[in-house]
């Protein structure tokens, strides 16, 4: 009998220690090599474990285990032979049995005396069942209605904006309370290790730093008519779609190279400054808040900030992303106008010293040359460390980002009014 121990491997540096998230076998199963065995959480990320050989597999640590780095958490015994795979029925004798038992489910006819007009049944459900348009998708998210109650009467029973109004008239939907059992009892549940550092982490900058927060509004309807025009145009040549992402992380580049001390850090008795932007951009996923870093962003293209985040948030979805993409970031952009947030102070992500929060675009009356326009407009918030960035500083760059916002050419030149340019002043 030949026995492999697996030992936890070190998943970067300042790691010791990982917790059992999932394991995705069962205690006796028959593994193969480089099949993923495990989910692990580290207080950075979620990362696989993969089988470093074939045999049956022994558990040595239960779900929710923290665990050392190098310590052993399974066995598995390589001199074990494979079980034997059941040929999987054929294709042609597999249709005939599903044909057989649609037979068997097909209702009998009843006779036309019964009922002169016919029951359709329930409409055939098909890919598209219960898929919000935009339209409606944007009224369910603003409104906090669950598309799981709603019929889709659109093609294919997708739903639309009228099925979601009618949806909302028909007033409060008890359904929406079945989750509650109707009781005070209390559950503990165990936080996940990257829930328990993230807390940590903010904990720490509240009592380490001396944060403040400056706040400014941006109107948006520069960028968005520059999308408007553009985007398709965008999405044909570069094979990404134009955000507002790409934007704000170049208008933050431009402004961090006019004012360093924003993407400086603290490190003992000196100020780290930085000759290169790299991003943090704050992404939800369901282990919780990640942030993956868009490295050199100031030498990037709108296309390639676009590409890169795009890339690095369906990693941290799915789970895949590494501790090494979410390290080294030397400044924070956060986005709760997703989820409706109309103004924030975001904390800062150690040990970096400054964030910038985006809010929902609203549109709003405002004094545009004497007159009352409606425009939409998006506030921001910047929270600093007081300790190395002054009040001037952190209002001139928030100033310098709306800036750039409202007049999206001067991103091409640099941070730089093109007319000054082309007049030669500059």
């Amino acid at each position: 009998m030949s026995v492999l121990e697996m030992k936890v491997p070190s998943p970067g540096e300042s790691i010791s220690e990982v917790e059992i998230a999932e394991w995705l076998v069962e205690d006796g199963d028959y593994v193969e090599k480089d099949q993923t065995i495990a989910e692990v959480d580290s207080d950075k990320a979620t990362l696989e474990l993969p089988a470093e050989a074939a045999g049956t597999i022994t558990l040595k640590a239960e779900e929710g285990d923290t665990v050392e780095v190098g310590q052993v958490v399974c066995l598995i015994d390589t001199s074990a032979e494979a079980p034997e795979k059941k040929e999987a029925p054929k294709k042609e004798e597999k249709k005939a049995e599903e044909k057989k038992e649609e037979k068997k489910e097909e209702p009998k006819e009843e006779s036309a005396s019964k009922s002169s007009t016919p029951d359709p049944g329930p409409a055939e459900k098909t890919y598209a069942s219960g898929t919000a348009s935009p339209a409606a998708s944007k009224m369910m998210k603003e409104n906090n209605v669950n598309g799981n109650n709603i019929n889709g009467t659109g093609k294919d029973g997708r739903i639309t904006k009228q099925d979601v109004i009618a949806h909302m008239a028909g007033g409060f939907n008890t359904e929406a309370t079945a989750g509650w059992g109707g009781t005070r009892d209390k559950e503990p549940k165990k936080m996940s290790m990257l829930r328990r550092k993230v807390a940590e982490r903010l904990v720490s900058v509240k009592n380490e730093t001396a944060m403040l927060t400056t706040f400014n509004e941006v109107d948006m309807k520069p960028i968005m008519d520059l999308r408007s025009k553009y985007k398709k145009a965008f999405a044909d040549h570069h094979e990404t779609n134009l955000g507002f992402m790409s934007f704000f992380t170049k208008a933050v580049t431009e402004a961090l190279n006019l004012f360093p001390a924003v993407n400086a850090q603290i490190d003992g008795k000196e100020m780290i400054m930085h000759n290169y932007a790299d991003i943090g951009i704050a992404v939800s996923s369901p282990k919780g808040l990640m942030v993956p870093v868009v490295r050199n962003a100031e030498q990037m293209s709108l296309a390639e900030i676009e590409r890169e985040i795009k890339r690095l948030a369906i990693k941290a979805r799915d789970g895949k992303i590494t501790p090494d993409e979410m390290t080294g970031g030397t400044f924070t952009i956060t986005n709760g106008g997703v989820f409706g947030s109309m103004m924030s102070t975001p904390i800062i992500n150690p040990p970096q010293s400054a964030i910038l929060g985006m809010h929902n675009i609203v549109e709003r009356p405002v004094a545009i040359d004497g007159k009352v326009e409606i425009r939409p407009m998006m506030y921001l918030a910047l929270s600093y460390d007081h300790r190395i960035i002054d009040g001037k500083e952190s209002v001139s760059f928030l100033v310098k980002v709306k800036e750039m916002l409202e007049n999206p050419e001067r991103m091409i030149f640099g941070g730089t009014d093109p007319y000054e340019v082309l007049l030669g002043l500059k």
